[in-house]
């Protein structure tokens, strides 16, 4: 690779950490700090070597639990964390590097700030370089923090889980280069390299539901399973990290060949051309064209997921009998104490977490029709700007009900309960999802520079949710998320105060950056 072709690079590296310098930092400190914490928080949880026997052999024999975490690999403590936190925090730096590269590459390119900066001295592999090391700058930051944080549970444990966990990152950051290379839009690369992450998680969870050791073909398929298989704080298996980096090698590879080969702006999956005439004859219609991919891939991983999660509540339940120090963990989870429901509660909970993501995207999806400058010629017309983004809203709002009743259907079907109790639960999460959804239109519309930031909220919530309660973390701190105000359901009659008040505060954010967004001046 030549000189010329790299010339830039410094520059866009240090643009890029730049314009991530918020963002990136707090990506790394919260998914190292959440592995690097948690060997206090099992150690206090099971203080004993026999309570760490016995809660490794009982995880490792679940079904249930190995689908959700993978099997324990060794009963200490470093081993009980990289069993509980490795697998999430893989997946975390997964998504941060996915979101980096992108961001720094495709979505450049759609904007046209790309096309502006390449008329200058900048080679045509370095956005793609830029980007990738900006990607290794944030994967290598979380490999420091937990390698630095669990280094008194065993230096050669915490460095291999460091490394898996920087190396799983490192894998999908290069996907997602790939991606942007053969897709016009930002939206569908970063789509394209999560359903290549949802694969290999799905895979992995296949694959240790039915082994109790991480042998399956189907482990071995998935870059998440590798990470597992480095086998942290359990006789590490130095040479699995040798599959990390041929996959980084080979795609990295592939995206530099393949943007060679094209041009700034252009793609490999060309966009098929519309009708010569126009067939929508409404906002609302348009927005359901632009978002009704989105929602339908939404809807059937909710409803898979539903069917899958279905099928391990007898395991659960099975698992926590006679264990009270996983009861507890559930009971914090879940918030009832009869474990079924509990287990319920806590996987409805984490369907409701992460439908907010999709509510958030779905309003931001406004936002970015407003940056591309693809808004300001419908509005030229007579068309108002309440209209304009009511059709967005109506599928970020009515979208996510759907997703949430289909997540509760899947958990009915495979389950085989009477539904009412699931789904009523399931539509219980709404209010703290549209209070989320209300403050990024809230953000949309009074400080539309600072709209992404949604993502960073919604992201904090559900990292307080899932990963919270296992570190034990204070009440006043679960308590910034809006899901920990919501009764813990199925279980007990509803408690009505906390959903009416958090249906409030939705409403209030939404027709508040509604109004502002009415009077302010469109981003151009």
């Amino acid at each position: 690779m030549s000189t010329v072709t790299l010339a830039g690079t410094g520059t866009l590296t240090r643009l890029a950490l730049r314009r991530d310098r918020l963002m990136t930092p707090l990506w790394a400190l919260v998914t190292g700090g959440m592995v690097a914490s948690g060997a206090s928080s099992l150690e206090g949880l099971y203080d004993t070597a026999a309570a760490r026997a016995e809660v490794a052999a009982s995880m490792t024999a679940n079904s249930s639990m190995r689908a959700l975490y993978g099997p324990v690999f060794d009963d200490s403590v470093g081993g009980l964390v990289a069993w509980r936190f490795g697998t999430f925090a893989a997946v975390l730096a997964a998504v941060a590097s996915l979101i980096v590269v992108v961001r720094h590459t495709r979505e450049e390119e759609e904007t046209g700030r790309q096309e502006m900066l390449s008329a200058g001295a900048v080679g045509r592999r370095a956005p793609l370089t830029a980007a990738l090391l900006a990607a290794l700058a944030v994967n290598t930051a979380v490999a420091l923090i937990v390698t630095a944080g669990l280094a008194g549970q065993g230096t050669a444990g915490a460095l291999a889980l460091g490394l898996a966990i920087g190396g799983t990152g490192m894998v999908f950051a290069t996907t997602a280069a790939l991606a942007a290379q053969l897709t016009e839009s930002a939206r569908l690369a970063k789509g394209l390299t999560a359903a290549a992450l949802g694969l290999a998680f799905a895979l992995r969870a296949a694959g240790d539901s039915g082994t109790a050791d991480g042998s399956s073909l189907l482990t071995w398929l998935s870059p998440v399973g590798w990470a597992e298989n480095v086998r942290a704080f359990a006789g590490e298996r130095w040479w699995v990290l040798l599959l990390t980096a041929g996959a980084i090698l080979i795609q990295t590879a592939a995206a530099y060949a393949l943007t060679a080969r094209r041009d700034v702006g252009a793609s490999f999956l060309a966009t098929r051309p519309g009708p010569a005439e126009g067939r929508l004859g409404s906002a609302g219609a348009l927005a359901w064209r632009l978002q009704r991919g989105a929602l339908l891939g939404w809807s059937l991983g909710f409803l898979l997921g539903g069917l899958v999660f279905g099928g391990m509540v007898e395991g659960a339940a099975d698992l926590v009998g006679d264990n009270e120090q996983a009861r507890e963990i559930f009971e914090r989870m879940g918030g009832q104490s009869a474990l079924t429901d509990a287990f319920l509660a806590t996987m409805v909970s984490l369907f409701g977490m992460i439908a907010a993501l999709f509510a958030v995207g779905s309003v931001l999806r406004a936002h970015g029709e407003e940056t591309s400058g693809r808004a300001e010629p419908l509005l030229a017309n007579a068309l108002g700007r309440l209209r304009w983004a009511a059709g967005h809203l109506v599928i970020a709002f009515g979208g996510s009900a759907l997703i949430l009743l289909l997540a509760g259907l899947g958990l009915t079907l495979s389950y085989g309960r009477d539904p009412a109790p699931i789904l009523g639960a399931a539509l219980a999460q709404l209010p703290a999802v549209w209070t989320l959804a209300g403050l990024a239109v809230l953000l949309w519309g009074a400080a539309p520079k600072a709209a992404t930031a949604a993502w960073g909220v919604a992201g904090l919530c559900l990292a307080l949710g899932w990963i919270g309660p296992a570190l034990d973390l204070p009440q006043a701190a679960l308590n910034l998320s809006p899901f920990t105000h919501l009764p813990k359901l199925p279980g007990p009659e509803p408690t009505w105060p906390p959903i009416l008040l958090l249906t409030t505060v939705a409403m209030t954010l939404t027709t508040t950056g509604l109004a502002r967004l009415r009077r302010r001046d469109l981003l151009t």
